[in-house]
């Protein structure tokens, strides 16, 4: 959809290009494209090598900012990585978490819609809401979205996240993609709490925390729930195949998973351990076995969660040819190989 890869007069704003999902995609396109980035974020600590290409420009700053939004409007192409995501976080500052995941990005497509920039808008694939256990295949176009009472904060993302997405297909002039992504996973994701960052992290970073540190992985109400988890990598690939669509991806919405990475969290804690042991030639039975605590103890007043996450994803392969391929034990040996590494020192070893 937009001018070939080796066409260096193509310059990508990446709001959140410091984060997880950003990191990766930044270096992807410098990479495997000719194009120069305008990369926005608070931290940049997971691109320290990228600082001084000479194809990047980097600005420390957020969505809050108006002269901001507009200068990040000025480029061609414009992707929003941006957002509060850290799972605590929805119940001790509802208000917040609603103010970055919908007044902020809501001024950028504002923004983009007035300049004519092509906005491809990262939301959740909480936006669901509360699964049931015998949820089906979610549809982009067809699943219905029913959530929890306003007393359960741990909605605030989801329904924040819901809202722009409708915000956005609102809007008249504005060229759009969203992505509902599903449980990312990869290498760089999230912290390790009290090293480098507060709060509670999703599930991945906070069962690699605890298997770093010799502590028990705890299971929220048992582990039941379900999730699908997908490649980093995998996400990336999906990013350059809506680069290259032979047809329109705008005014689309668009589920990026793995159906077939579908784990119960007590099974995924299983086999993280039995990963982590032989990271660290280990016995498994050296691992601490799990404990299980509630949600409300574990996340604070106002948590509820979905039972089942799986998505469909034949209208990604249908409109862009792309299909995640990772399987599940390489997602999480190469999750656990760099979270070991990074955080070693850590180990109460």
């Amino acid at each position: 959809m937009i001018p070939q890869f080796n066409d260096q007069s193509i310059t990508v704003a990446i709001v959140g290009c410091g984060g997880f999902i950003g990191c990766h995609l930044l270096d992807a396109i410098l990479t495997r494209t000719k194009w120069r980035v305008f990369g926005v974020d608070l931290d940049f600590y997971r691109i320290q090598h990228r600082l001084n290409d000479e194809r990047c420009e980097f600005m420390v700053a957020d969505l809050a900012d108006k002269s901001v939004v507009e200068r990040i409007a000025k480029y061609p192409v414009v992707v929003n990585l941006a957002a509060i995501c850290t799972p605590s976080r929805y119940m001790a500052e509802a208000p917040e978490v609603i103010r970055s995941n919908y007044d902020h990005p809501a001024a950028l497509a504002d923004a983009c819609a007035k300049s004519g920039s092509w906005l491809i808008h990262f939301s959740t694939s909480e936006i669901y809401g509360r699964t049931s256990a015998d949820s089906g295949l979610l549809l982009e176009d067809e699943s219905e979205l029913t959530f929890g009472p306003v007393t359960a904060s741990r909605w605030s993302y989801a329904t924040a996240k819901l809202l722009t997405e409708r915000y956005i297909a609102g809007l008249k002039n504005l060229k759009w993609t969203v992505v509902r992504p599903f449980n990312f996973v990869g290498p760089y994701m999230d912290f390790m709490p009290g090293v480098d960052g507060s709060g509670i992290p999703r599930v991945l970073a906070n069962f690699s925390s605890a298997l770093v540190r010799g502590e028990p992985l705890k299971l929220v109400n048992g582990g039941v729930a379900k999730r699908s988890f997908t490649s980093v990598f995998d996400a990336v690939d999906f990013m350059f195949a809506l680069f290259e669509a032979e047809k329109s991806p705008f005014s689309q919405a668009f589920n990026i998973g793995n159906p077939d990475n579908e784990l119960t969290i007590a099974e995924l804690a299983n086999k993280m351990r039995k990963i982590f042991a032989d990271i660290k030639g280990v016995s498994v039975e050296s691992i601490p076995e799990p404990e299980v605590v509630s949600g409300v103890e574990y996340y604070g007043e106002g948590y509820e969660d979905s039972m089942r996450r799986l998505p469909s994803v034949e209208k990604a392969e249908r409109l862009l040819g792309f299909k995640a391929k990772t399987p599940i034990d390489v997602v999480l040996r190469e999750s656990l190989t760099w979270f070991v590494n990074h955080y070693g020192s850590e180990s109460s070893s």
